[in-house]
């Protein structure tokens, strides 16, 4: 069993910018842990801010099994765990400029794109995330990056000792460009799940959710949720997040719930940028 460790010297930490990243997060959610467990597994990529909290917290040597559907996220984490040095040569020679930026977002547009190498792709992931607007990740129906450029003083853009530190992090890790439901065919008894899907959404208006071509919309969420039934039946050890919302609520009505306070940081009426409500689902 894995189990709490507190030598660690090195601290992980994501190494890409998310505007609703789990960070802010970690020390509510982190009271929820799992005292002991065999294997982690997380399927639903966004920044992984969990994984590399739990890194640090616990044996650096437990396995962990990370999917997602976003490929260019996939092959990011594959790189910088395979190849992190020829990525980080790429990504010093990419300059903020609002031109440069233009061109690199453009990429995905061409019909070469997929022929591109995983070392341009990271390294359009990364730049993209470090300098588009709000560090979004937003595409299109057609899965075309559509964030605009975005204003600031001076980004990192390069940011090479956390990137180091996120190979020795991605050691005993399985990465794989995977929808949420294969997780079924890996997970056994006390393995640790955290689910951070898109979340249900809090008004009719409301349309960052979709972070691929595909929207997460309620038959997603209830597929979601069949999985977490599934799991739990294997003894797995579950935890969820999602917006507090009253169809989130009766889906998991039969679990524990403990809500946090996060902070919204996308919202057209500066007003209304303040705490809401989340909850967390667990098994145990």
């Amino acid at each position: 069993m894995t189990t709490i460790q507190k030598t660690k010297k090195i601290i992980y930490k994501p190494f890409i910018k998310w505007v609703w990243g789990k960070r802010q997060l970690l020390p509510q959610l982190e009271k929820f842990y799992p005292k002991y467990f065999n294997r982690y597994f997380e399927p639903f990529v966004w920044w992984w801010a969990m994984f590399f909290d739990l890194r640090n917290k616990f044996w650096t040597t437990f396995t962990a099994y990370l999917f997602d559907i976003n490929e260019d996220m996939i092959i990011t984490y594959n790189t910088i765990k395979n190849n992190v040095k020829e990525l980080i040569d790429e990504l010093k020679t990419y300059p903020y400029d609002k031109e440069f930026f233009i061109k690199i977002r453009a990429l995905d547009r061409e019909t070469n794109f997929k022929n591109i190498s995983n070392i341009k792709r990271s390294a359009r992931f990364i730049y993209l995330n470090r300098t588009g607007f709000n560090w979004l990740h937003r595409v299109n129906s057609s899965g075309f990056f559509n964030v605009p450029f975005g204003k600031y003083k001076n980004p990192t853009i390069c940011d090479e000792e956390n990137l180091i530190a996120s190979k020795e992090a991605l050691k005993n890790t399985t990465i794989k460009n995977s929808d949420f439901e294969s997780i079924l065919k890996y997970a056994e008894k006390w393995d640790f799940v955290y689910f951070d899907p898109p979340y249900d959404i809090l008004t009719d208006t409301a349309n960052f959710t979709n972070y691929n071509k595909w929207w997460f919309g309620k038959k997603e969420q209830i597929r979601l949720f069949e999985t977490f039934k599934k799991l739990d039946k294997k003894w797995c050890f579950l935890m969820l997040s999602n917006h507090n919302t009253p169809f989130i609520n009766e889906l998991y009505k039969d679990y524990r719930k403990e809500l946090v306070l996060a902070r919204r940081a996308i919202n057209s009426d500066a007003s209304k940028r303040g705490l809401i409500e989340e909850t967390v689902i667990l098994n145990y």
